[in-house]
């Protein structure tokens, strides 16, 4: 195997390394920021001990000393212009659908960015030889890379969890419907998905235990639901909130609204179902014409051409 292509596998197992790293790092983060908040919780409910002191002063592990680094990089960088190039209004967003738009969460986004940037030059530059005409392309490539590799990864990782919260919403709204059809108001509603039906909603029952949390702390339930409206940037989502408020505020009967929106709702998904098909059908048609059509004329002309071929070459003889 030759040197290029040697030298373009190593560029992109670190690639894939670095982006697996990146993840990594970034879930643990927001593992980290829950843990911290439940010991904030405890700490608040009982005096601290000797003994809790020394734990928290235990030596930290790898990926936390890494987490540090990158928060600490990106805290420098965060304010400036480079900061203000690299977390736009899209990566707020995408770091919001993801539930990381906190502050380290940005820190930490923001330095894996910056890291990268930096790190795969400087990976190439001990592979590449010295003065090379490839060097300078190479090394841009890198540095391009290193910046928009984490931006693809969330954007994948936002796009999943969007699907997740299309699959899931048909089933909330059911449960909403039934738990008011037998008399429990909305706000015990939530309560009950948010204890029982977490395992059948993960993302969605994470929302809601956030929600139903901001508002035991005293924000209204228009703002304990805003990022349930606006993150996922999906519509049925917004208009199923819309419905939440005005049943908190106003009360009434919303079981039938509430069919009539399933319906609507399992209507839309398919069409979406439908329309995938016939895309798909298509698809199959070239995959077919370019596979099965040549396999099918060798089948049936193979003979023919044969006995043509054996008949000439008889004639030939003669």
């Amino acid at each position: 195997m030759s040197a290029p292509i040697l030298l373009a596998l190593s560029a992109v197992s670190l690639l894939l390394g670095l982006a697996l790293i990146g993840a990594i790092l970034l879930q643990r983060s927001r593992q980290e920021e829950q843990v911290a908040q439940a010991i904030d919780r405890a700490l608040k409910q009982q005096a601290a001990t000797p003994a809790v002191e020394a734990e928290t002063g235990t030596e930290r592990r790898w990926w936390q000393r890494g987490l540090q680094a990158l928060e600490a990089l990106g805290r420098r960088f965060e304010s400036g212009r480079i900061g203000r190039l690299l977390l736009t209004s899209e990566d707020r967003l995408l770091l919001d659908q993801a539930n990381r738009n906190t502050s380290a969460g940005r820190a930490i986004y923001l330095g894996l960015r910056l890291a990268l940037a930096i790190a795969l030059p400087l990976v190439l530059l001990l592979w590449l030889p010295s003065g090379g005409p490839r060097l300078v392309p190479a090394l841009l490539a890198a540095f391009a890379c290193g910046l928009l590799l984490p931006k693809f990864i969330l954007n994948a990782w936002a796009s999943n969890l969007r699907k997740r919260v299309d699959n899931e919403l048909p089933l909330l709204i059911d449960l909403l419907r039934l738990l008011q059809g037998i008399g429990v108001s909305m706000d015990q509603s939530l309560q009950i998905i948010d204890e029982r039906f977490r395992v059948v909603l993960p993302l969605l029952g994470r929302e809601i235990h956030d929600a139903n949390v901001a508002y035991a702390h005293g924000r209204q339930r228009a703002q304990s639901l805003r990022r349930l409206a606006d993150s996922f940037d999906n519509h049925n989502l917004q208009n199923l909130v819309q419905i939440i408020i005005q049943v908190h505020a106003h009360g009434g009967a919303v079981q039938e609204p509430l069919r009539q929106f399933a319906e609507r709702l399992r209507e839309q998904r398919k069409m979406t179902m439908k329309e995938r098909t016939g895309k798909l059908s298509v698809k199959m048609t070239l995959v077919m014409m370019l596979t099965l059509l040549p396999a099918l004329m060798l089948v049936l002309a193979g003979p023919a051409v044969i006995s043509l071929a054996s008949t000439l070459a008889k004639l030939r003889g003669h």
